[in-house]
């Protein structure tokens, strides 16, 4: 078949009408993609840590254990009442700081196969448990003020920029036969090929940050209890768990700079560095879960928030107690 000049002319425009027309389509859907309204989730979703700010969270009283166990600066002055001594003063000081805290919110614990690439290039479907949360900024924090006759006071006072440092630790509470705990815990591990199949199915037209991205984006302040915007979702992956894992918390690190320190008189001498002997406990956050499945077809559905009645002893709780604040 052959055709003329003009005929190909005009084959040639319509060829350019459709392709032209295709990106444009291309274009519409992928503005409509980008553009996405945020999935609207249902009331009783997400589950509410309120926030457990403390006063006695802002100052606790310690000694300074490597003056006062210097036996130079233990002696009595001629014109001078002893509590003047630096020995004197090493002892019961007042340690002060403001302190923070997190908003968090997390949907129920869940489970996903994904195909997770190994080190020798090999790919291996994997069950992994996760977390999906978000976490905001409130914008205010509690002080110790100062008040009337030297003393102080906890105060709610304007915060600002708070960097999430999470640390997600799954810890079994299952017991042998001989009823010994078995002591099975799970770091948080950051799985990148699980992040965007969890995204895409609990968090469409969200972003979705692993515990490294999260860690690296600074919270402003919220503007208000309604500042939506303010909110920014993260997940906690495990992969591994032992699949006769029952009773298990998820203990949650780095939504508080709360924390307590004790520190142990024996054996501290004059000559030790600094904090030697100190033991901090930070504030943790201990969500506590249940499966009354076994090691077979495990699946999302069998999770339950909470300590199973009877079980309450092994979580460390009381009864009808699903979370709970704890230093460790």
């Amino acid at each position: 078949m052959h055709y003329s000049t003009a005929n190909r002319l005009a084959v040639l425009a319509v060829a350019a009408l459709i392709v032209a027309a295709s990106g444009s389509l291309a274009l519409a859907q992928g503005a409509q993609g980008a553009s996405a309204r945020a999935r609207v989730l249902a009331p009783g979703v997400l589950t509410t840590i309120p926030l457990d700010l403390r006063a006695d969270d802002t100052s606790s009283k310690h000694d300074l254990l490597e003056l006062a166990s210097d036996a130079k600066l233990n002696w009595t002055p001629d014109f001078l009442p002893g509590t003047r001594t630096l020995s004197s003063k090493a002892k019961e000081v007042w340690f002060q700081r403001p302190i923070w805290q997190l908003e968090f919110e997390f949907k129920p614990l869940r489970m996903i196969y994904v195909d997770v690439p190994q080190p020798g290039g090999a790919v291996r479907r994997e069950l992994v448990w996760y977390l999906v949360y978000r976490v905001r900024n409130p914008g205010t924090q509690l002080s110790p003020e100062p008040v009337e006759d030297g003393l102080y006071e906890a105060q709610v006072t304007a915060g600002g920029p708070i960097r999430f440092l999470p640390h997600f630790v799954l810890q079994g509470h299952d017991t042998d036969a001989s009823d010994r705990k078995l002591y099975r815990a799970y770091l948080d591990r950051v799985i990148p090929a699980a992040v965007e199949p969890i995204r895409r199915r609990e968090t469409p037209g969200q972003d979705l940050l692993d515990s490294v991205a999260i860690s690296q984006k600074p919270l402003p302040p919220a503007t208000g209890p309604d500042d939506a915007a303010a909110w920014v979702w993260g997940v906690a992956t495990w992969e591994g768990i032992d699949p006769e894992t029952d009773y298990f918390s998820i203990y949650v690190q780095g939504l508080t700079n709360a924390y307590r320190w004790v520190e142990d008189p024996a054996g501290v001498t004059a000559r030790d560095a600094p904090g030697s002997a100190r033991r901090f406990f930070r504030k943790t956050l201990q969500l506590n879960f249940w499966r009354p499945g076994d090691q077979f077809l495990e699946h999302e559905s069998e999770v339950r928030f909470g300590a199973p009645p009877g079980r309450e002893s092994q979580y460390g709780v009381e009864e009808g107690v699903a979370y709970q604040w704890v230093y460790r």
